[in-house]
């Protein structure tokens, strides 16, 4: 009895002993060094950014990370600057105008061209696509001929309207409303309900991380855009924060840590808006390729 006993524990913790661990192949080993390095790539220019916002100007020129007299003189500088709000408001207004009106009409347009049937369907769709081949640079003086005939320049609207609808958003939309059954249509179509109605209540729930991934997207291009604010802006107080930042200083200097600093200050929205919206955004962007 008391050799039994003695072997029962020992079976037990055999049993119960954690499975031994592969060794890690030469593969693995050079894939984690490879993202671990890749990583490093990505922070480095944020931590500089961070780094270069809390020195004196006689200390931008020194590469060396952690300045030798830190300090916040420069936010103070920044967030003191009437001007810094006026652009903070300015992209904020543009911002959520051109997501919530991407998010409204690219969706539509996809759903048009998903559960519809109509002649030309696929040569709209093609025509849509092909306009993703087309440089930004090219558009920018169709775009400021127009602005300027229809007295659009130095105006919310002037800014706003080349990204109130994209042609990628519609091909996103497009691919994911594919993945809404027809059956479900119909079903709502016998219900009484017309084709509004069925977009709103019963495709669009359906599709909510294409949307929250086509929102984030949208804000952030928009929020970041500087070469169209730039051209189409002629006043001071209708600078976008990318364009106003970058008249810190003047010709014979640039005041690179007021520039930092409110660069740093600017990426709070885009993290803030990231964060909430992470889960949608990397479940968006993996359904789209699986889709592609």
């Amino acid at each position: 009895m008391a050799v039994t006993e003695e072997i029962r524990p020992n079976a037990d913790a055999l049993l119960h002993a954690a499975p031994p661990r592969r060794p890690a192949n030469l593969g693995q080993i050079l894939r984690w060094t490879l993202l671990f390095l890749g990583g490093i790539a990505m922070v480095m220019p944020i931590a500089y950014m961070i780094s270069t916002s809390l020195k004196w100007p006689h200390e931008v020129y020194n590469l060396q990370l952690i300045p030798d007299e830190p300090h916040l003189e420069n936010y103070t500088y920044v967030l003191e600057d009437g001007r810094f709000y006026g652009w903070f408001i300015n992209s904020i207004v543009i911002a959520v105008v051109t997501t919530v009106s991407n998010v409204l009409f690219d969706s539509l347009v996809g759903y048009t061209l998903c559960k519809f049937r109509f002649p030309g369907r696929y040569i709209v769709f093609i025509a849509i696509l092909s306009t993703l081949m087309i440089p930004t640079e090219m558009l920018v003086i169709p775009w400021y001929l127009m602005s300027q005939q229809l007295g659009w320049l130095d105006t919310y609207w002037g800014i706003m309207f080349p990204g109130l609808m994209t042609a990628f958003g519609s091909f996103l939309m497009k691919q994911f409303f594919e993945t809404v059954p027809d059956d479900f249509i119909e079903a709502a179509r016998i219900d009484g309900l017309n084709e509004l109605q069925i977009w709103w209540t019963v495709a669009m729930p359906l599709v909510k991380p294409a949307l929250a991934a086509l929102a984030i997207f949208v804000f952030l291009g928009n929020w970041t855009a500087f070469i169209w604010p730039l051209i189409v802006t002629n006043s001071v107080e209708m600078y976008t924060l990318p364009v106003g930042l970058s008249s810190f200083g003047d010709e014979a200097d640039v005041a690179w840590e007021l520039i930092m600093t409110g660069a740093a200050i600017s990426t709070i929205p885009t993290l803030v808006v990231f964060l909430i919206f992470q889960r949608y955004i990397i479940q968006g962007v993996v359904m789209a390729g699986l889709k592609g």
